[in-house]
């Protein structure tokens, strides 16, 4: 009787370990994830600031303006 509650705790032990493991990964890897989604979010807000600057210095030359447009793509790329 003895042996049978020792396996009994030593098993509702390993699964309760095992639960919060899971929940651990689980919650790190959406940190990981948020922290992907900002850095993708500031890469693309960096794009769109240096458009905006290309295209002020390029004034009216049209080849110039087309050339930023590369900016303007790249940020695009990363909705």
């Amino acid at each position: 009787m003895k042996l049978l509650k020792v396996l009994l705790i030593i098993s509702f032990v390993v699964l309760i370990g095992a639960c919060q493991s899971a929940e651990r990964r689980a919650h790190r890897s959406q940190a990981k994830s948020s922290e992907a989604q900002t850095k993708i979010s500031q890469e693309r807000l960096k794009l769109v600031d240096d458009y905006k600057k290309c295209v002020d210095k390029a004034g009216d030359d049209t080849a110039k303006v087309e050339a930023c447009d590369s900016y303007l793509k790249a940020a695009e790329s990363l909705k």
